[in-house]
């Protein structure tokens, strides 16, 4: 097999999509029939962190190696690179879990240094500032991972009439724990969703100027009036768990940042772009509702989520029962145990405990994914849906949609981030606590404070 290689000449074809924490992600806009309807996800660079390249060592710790020895397969215990472990993470870890036609693993491509070096430069001005400020593309490596661009219909790449708009969701964790070893000053996390805790930190913090209406229990609820619900929460406080997209163009929310709010000006606009897309003779007529009434029956229609949700559910211990099968994974002292002056948590088998830490860090991906869905007008004459798609009808426009569902943001989460993973959840815990207390003593707080927290505590009642 003939490896595509993309050299400099075609770094000009490469537009930026956007990014996260790991990856920058480039969108095709040439003509080379190897490309349409693809993304490219390149690999960062952080500052003082990260010197990986083609010649690093193993990307898995031999404490990593251990964990995933029974399920990871020999292409991921002996990649070269982060970038190529994770591919093969995907591919041999989620797949099977997730559904492999919900799951699009890519194919490793080889990149020349100067075409690297050239998106570098290109993109910088995209790109949000304080992503700059946390590093660029890493020119070190030879490879990136080619994708299909989920935001677009691949059957409707060479069809200009054919319209298609996709909505990015993060739908975070869709349960609350039960594990015998959350701590009873820790109770909360039991009866308030773990996003619904993290947003009080965040914005103590100063992350976000408000609290979302959003709660993903209502999303994996399996109950379409609250499915219908939470997608409406999510475009009123995108933050940046919702963006939507025009025909692989972003027209709702941030490439690289965080949008708080929905306000007017924003909404009217989002308006506007809806009306090439859905079919009225109405111009006064709101196409926002409409546009999440598609989502949500996407959503509940599909049961993508459902699927989801088990694998989610392969945390049995929470990280409070986790971390200490990790201090037993990785062979030191337990520096929890210490902390809370108690020892009675490592006597299970070693082969129980890197069971517990694997089904965590699996747990934890499919926690913090992005759902995609995208959408197109049934073409005339076509009742045949393509591979892996359904299709919703609006009565109120009397119009059908195919729409097709798939997972992205597939990356493993690092062993060695386990301390950090139990600290964040003591600190959103603790965060909650305190605020509540603030609560019951006005006196100690800011008022718009006490408003957040209170509405978090009563919907969580509901």
């Amino acid at each position: 097999m003939v490896e595509l290689v993309v050299e400099a000449k075609d770094a000009a074809d490469w537009i930026y999509r956007g990014e996260g924490g790991l990856n920058i992600v480039l969108a095709y806009a040439g003509s080379s029939p190897k490309f349409i309807g693809k993304v490219l996800r390149v690999r960062k660079l952080k500052k003082k962190k990260d010197s990986e390249g083609p010649a690093a060592a193993a990307a898995l710790s031999e404490h990593e190696r251990l964990v995933w020895k029974d399920v990871g397969g020999q292409q991921l215990l002996s990649a070269p690179t982060k970038d190529i472990a994770n591919h093969a993470y995907a591919q041999f870890v989620l797949c099977p879990l997730l559904v492999s036609q919900h799951v699009d693993a890519g194919v490793r491509v080889l990149v020349t240094k100067e075409f690297l070096e050239l998106i570098h430069n290109a993109v910088l001005l995209h790109r949000p500032s304080w992503r700059v400020d946390n590093g660029g593309v890493n020119t070190l490596l030879d490879s990136a991972l080619l994708m299909s661009d989920h935001s677009i219909f691949p059957h409707a790449v060479h069809e200009e009439q054919q319209v298609c708009i996709s909505v990015e969701i993060k739908p975070k964790c869709g349960f609350l724990p039960t594990s015998g070893f959350i701590r009873e000053e820790n109770a909360a996390k039991r009866r308030i969703s773990r996003f619904r805790l993290h947003q009080i930190l965040k914005f103590h913090q100063r992350k976000i100027s408000q609290i979302s209406e959003y709660d993903p229990l209502d999303m994996f609820s399996g109950s379409k009036g609250r499915v219908a619900k939470s997608v409406k929460d999510l475009f009123l406080t995108p933050q940046n768990n919702f963006r939507v997209f025009l025909d692989g163009r972003l027209v709702f929310g941030s490439l690289g940042g965080e949008v708080d709010d929905t306000n007017t000006q924003i909404a009217e606009a989002f308006e506007d772009t809806l009306k090439g897309f859905f079919k009225t003779n109405d111009d006064g007529g709101m196409r926002i509702p409409e546009f999440l009434q598609l989502v949500a029956g996407a959503v509940s229609e599909s049961g993508i989520l459902d699927r989801l949700l088990q694998v989610q559910k392969l945390d049995a211990f929470d990280i409070e029962g986790a971390i200490h099968a990790y201090y037993d994974v990785v062979s030191q002292p337990c520096a929890v145990c210490k902390e809370l002056q108690t020892d009675g948590y490592h006597s299970i088998p070693f082969d129980q405990s890197l069971k517990i830490v694997r089904d965590f860090l699996i747990s934890l991906t499919a926690k913090d994914l992005s759902l995609m869905i995208s959408f197109r007008p049934t073409p005339k004459g076509n009742s045949q849906s393509p591979p892996y798609a359904g299709t919703l009808y609006l009565e109120s426009l009397n119009q059908s949609f195919d729409y097709k569902a798939s997972f992205i943001d597939l990356d493993m989460k690092p062993l060695e981030k386990m301390p950090y993973y139990y600290k964040l959840d003591q600190e959103i815990v603790s965060c909650y606590t305190r605020m509540m207390k603030t609560v019951n003593h006005p006196e100690k707080s800011e008022s718009l404070y006490q408003d957040q927290s209170s509405a978090i505590e009563d919907n969580s009642h509901t």
